[in-house]
């Protein structure tokens, strides 16, 4: 581990704070008690035998408030504040973290850290090597122009209930839910390298949901808003269509109710809607990606992946058309950020280069398993108490060079399906075989939109899924999905990532996903 200089330290320190307390008001107490937390946290570490350590001082805050019907039915507001402290002792990781931001707590864990790493360095088949990264000096945030946490929760619920008015106003809508989700993450971060960075990400996770009812027959169908989550301030909501979409919202699911099965199955041409087709991205190409779960690491709990180390470069994913990448920097995504938990700059990459396998998401300890100089920066813990590992990064599909759009894809369709939405999905352990649902469904004939259909779901695999890829929207209606919350590991974390993509064509098996006796 290089020699720390606590002057240089500090210093850095005293540079990379500045904007955040002009920006948030932070007095020169806790800005100081911040720098000597760091500096004596690595300081610890290097006189217990660490060769690396990093110190992450973190902050996450959730608010949440939802609605049913003509009411409010929760409101939360929980946060977590800590310090956790990782090092390689020996070329064994040792982690330790603490509620406490003070130096004895941050000196103490870093000790506890040395020691765990020294008693797993004892049965460490091979020593963690991480690949080289320039020290980093910097701050970086979400734009934004209203901090969500500083509206009134008085105002958000009324935002809801107005929602949940217009949903209920049209007849046939029977229920009403709608819910608002505002998330803080505030990261201090600094290295034994010389890295000293701070990030403050702020996301907004929105939704709602019509429930339409035949008091007759007892059925009923849902159909959900197709918005997404989004890293960006209180006026990203408010410019959005959340309130606007509410009527078409509940009017398509009354649509749907009185709508007829699918019937026309088989093989048939699919036109995915961005928002319905991001989960798909997520599913068969995010999570293949992984390296850890590549080699096996994520197989208890996760499942494995068939895009093996052994093909990379070699195996056919998609078609020609098809050129899916990885991207830490894309605004507004919810995995986007400055540096990820390492302290590596995030970048842009391929996954898939026109049909070809070409790449996976690493780390700086993964780098190396594939030959790779450099990590891609996709290190991510959700708190102060969790090890920082190898999470999915903002993963989407390239537009296409023509600026078609969905119109363009219906009008060159004889016989297919359009599905706007995503709703139930399934996927093998090893994220080949899937199927995948949405929340409306339409049949196209000749060229044009005849009627909408319900109880419909897409079947194929991964490879023959992207293979099948023969008409690819362009960039005007490329749009950006969201998942919240995607889960991975043990203990688990939760990651948010989004997904770009436009509107495009494909092939697979359609099925009715209501038995023949409910038919």
């Amino acid at each position: 581990m290089p020699a720390l200089s606590r002057r240089s330290l500090l210093q850095a320190s005293a540079a990379a704070l500045a904007v955040s307390r002009v920006a948030e008001g932070r007095g020169l107490l806790l800005e100081s008690l911040l720098q000597d937390v760091c500096a004596s946290a690595l300081e610890a570490a290097k006189r217990s035998g660490a060769t690396y350590a990093d110190v992450r001082i973190h902050r996450r805050r959730n608010e949440t408030v939802s609605v049913r019907d003509d009411h409010v039915e929760g409101v939360g507001d929980d946060e977590s504040y800590g310090v956790g402290v990782r090092v390689l002792v020996d070329g064994a990781w040792g982690f330790c973290s603490t509620s406490r931001v003070q130096v004895s707590q941050a000196q103490a864990a870093a000790k506890a850290a040395c020691e765990l790493a020294r008693a797993n360095a004892r049965v460490l088949q091979s020593k963690v090597e991480l690949a080289p990264e320039p020290a980093h000096v910097d701050v970086w945030q979400t734009p934004l122009e209203k901090d969500p946490f500083k509206i009134p929760i008085a105002d958000k619920a009324e935002l809801l209930l107005e929602v949940s008015r217009a949903l209920l106003a049209v007849p046939g809508v029977s229920y009403a839910t709608a819910s608002l989700e505002s998330r803080l993450e505030w990261k201090l971060f600094a290295n034994s390298d010389g890295s000293l960075i701070e990030q403050s990400i702020t996301r907004l996770g929105p939704g709602y949901e019509a429930t339409a009812v035949d008091e007759k027959s007892s059925d009923f169908q849902t159909r959900a808003w197709d918005g997404a989550g989004r890293q960006a301030g209180y006026e990203w909501l408010e410019q959005s269509r959340f309130l606007d979409d509410a009527r078409q919202v509940g009017e398509e699911a009354v649509q749907k109710l009185k709508s007829p099965g699918i019937s026309a199955l088989g093989n048939k041409h699919l036109i995915l809607s961005p928002t319905n087709l991001w989960l798909t991205i997520h599913e068969s190409v995010g999570h293949p990606t992984e390296l850890d779960r590549a080699l096996g690491y994520e197989a208890n709990l996760a499942g494995t992946s068939f895009a093996t180390p052994d093909k990379l470069g070699k195996l056919k994913y998609g078609s020609e058309q098809v050129t899916l990448y990885a991207d830490k920097t894309t605004p507004g995504g919810l995995a986007t950020v400055g540096y990820d938990d390492d302290g590596v700059r995030t970048q842009r990459w391929n996954l898939v280069e026109r049909g070809l396998f070409v790449g996976y998401q690493t780390t700086r300890e993964q780098a190396g398993w594939i030959s790779e100089k450099a990590s891609r920066g996709c290190s991510y813990a959700q708190d102060h108490k969790s090890v920082p590992f190898q999470r999915m990064p903002n993963v989407s599909l390239q537009p296409g060079p023509k600026d078609l759009g969905v119109k363009d894809l219906i009008a060159a369709t004889d016989d297919g399906v359009y599905i706007v939405g995503n709703g139930s999905w399934s996927i093998d352990h090893q994220r080949y075989n899937f199927q995948f649902g949405g929340q409306m469904f339409f049949e196209v004939k000749k060229g044009k939109v005849t009627r909408a259909l319900k109880d419909v779901a897409y079947q194929s695999n991964s490879l023959e899924f992207w293979s099948s890829l023969d008409l690819l929207g362009g960039p005007a209606e490329w749009k950006l999905g969201a998942a919240f919350d995607d889960g991975k590991g043990e203990p688990m974390q939760s990651n948010p990532v989004s997904h770009g993509c436009p509107p495009a064509r494909f092939k697979a098996n359609l099925i009715n996903t209501r038995s023949k006796k409910e038919a």
